[in-house]
């Protein structure tokens, strides 16, 4: 997609402003990298978001991706491995900066639309499935797939899946499978269902109508949730607060739920038992708690094997063919799991404001 008159100057290539009457655009402009986000996206992000909102000629925002692919494919795990390799310790900032954009977005003052067409994956949730006007496509594949690269769901994913009706929420976060529209709907990841080709007509109609108007006008019926249809083998066996003992309630209770084992024997075992804890905490956390956890834990998968093992196999020799170590989920241990979970020195994300901040 090519540039737009009016864009923001400073905003850079790989993100582009523009106001549209009193719409404000954001688009993410990476298109040969399903617009993975960087550093420098994020912080303008956080930058124009604050901007616009305090300015009164913008009354809405929306974000979309450039390209026909998706809205994004997450953050850019390749640079995540450079980073892991070279131990340059830029990751950190990323995460810190996405995170903070992340808070930003759930809290935004004005209507915040976000077209999750095509690919919303890992980092792309972050910046839609927070928003407050959440639109899916027929062509919408969205989740988090953190645990088949040795990760664990972040920029709020844990907190957004724990609130998914039952178990659906665990069963998507630990098979990291890709989700329709539909689903994403179900899960509560999404508001509206509109065919993709009626996109451009709606962001014109954002630029002069309501929100709520425009957006009325080309909402239809979704498709029926997969994901919906199979709530009874996933709520009876996700339940169990324990890895091992879900794999094994999964064998037993049919073929799709067997399937559901195999992938999830496929990931990391480390990731899997930190990712079912993430889960298990995150229900009783505020998304701002939710997000300094997952720094937390992020922070600590960094100096572990698997995360860089995984980026290797799946992106960057692509043999598809991870070692993880430990490699069985019974060698992974309730202490092991304790420790991705324990304070940071000096490090804490701390999106929570204090006392202090307002004195």
């Amino acid at each position: 997609m090519a540039g737009f008159p009016g864009t923001e100057p400073g905003s850079g290539n790989e993100v582009l402003f523009e106001r549209r009457g009193h719409l404000g655009v954001v688009t993410l402009n990476r298109p040969k990298a399903v617009n993975a986000l960087t550093l420098g996206m994020v912080t303008a992000m956080l930058d124009q978001l604050t901007a616009w909102a305090d300015d009164d000629a913008v009354a809405t925002v929306l974000v979309r991706g450039a390209g026909d692919r998706g809205l994004c494919a997450g953050g850019d795990i390749v640079a995540i491995y450079r980073d892991m390799v070279e131990e340059a310790g830029r990751t950190p900032a990323f995460w810190s900066a996405e995170y903070r954009l992340n808070s930003l977005i759930a809290g935004y003052p004005k209507p915040y639309v976000a077209f999750m067409d095509g690919l919303v994956l890992g980092g792309g949730v972050g910046i839609s499935a927070h928003g407050s006007v959440r639109v899916v496509t027929e062509r919408t594949r969205t989740g988090m797939p953190e645990t088949t690269i040795g990760f664990v769901p972040d920029v709020g994913g844990t907190w957004l899946l724990a609130k998914s009706p039952g178990e659906t929420g665990t069963h998507s976060a630990l098979t990291g499978a890709h989700l329709s529209g539909a689903d994403a709907l179900f899960l509560g990841l999404a508001d509206h269902f509109v065919p993709s080709g009626s996109l451009p007509a709606l962001a014109e109609a954002l630029e002069s109508s309501t929100t709520d108007a425009a957006v009325g006008r080309f909402t239809q019926e979704p498709p029926a949730s997969a994901l919906e249809g199979q709530r009874d083998w996933i709520d009876a066996a996700y339940a169990s607060d324990d890895a091992e003992e879900i794999v094994r309630r999964l064998r037993g209770a049919g073929s799709d739920a067997a399937a559901a084992a195999d992938t999830i024997g496929a990931k990391s075992p480390t990731a899997v038992k930190v990712t079912l804890e993430s889960l298990r905490r995150a229900r009783g956390l505020t998304l701002d708690e939710a997000l300094e956890q997952e720094f937390r834990v992020g922070l600590r998968c960094l100096a572990g094997p698997d995360f860089r093992e995984g980026i290797r196999a799946q992106v960057v020799d692509k043999d598809r063919n991870p070692r993880w170590k430990p490699a069985t989920l019974s060698e992974v241990h309730a202490a092991d799991v304790e420790r991705f979970f324990a304070p940071l020195r000096g490090l804490e994300l701390n999106l929570q404001p204090k006392e202090t901040d307002h004195v």
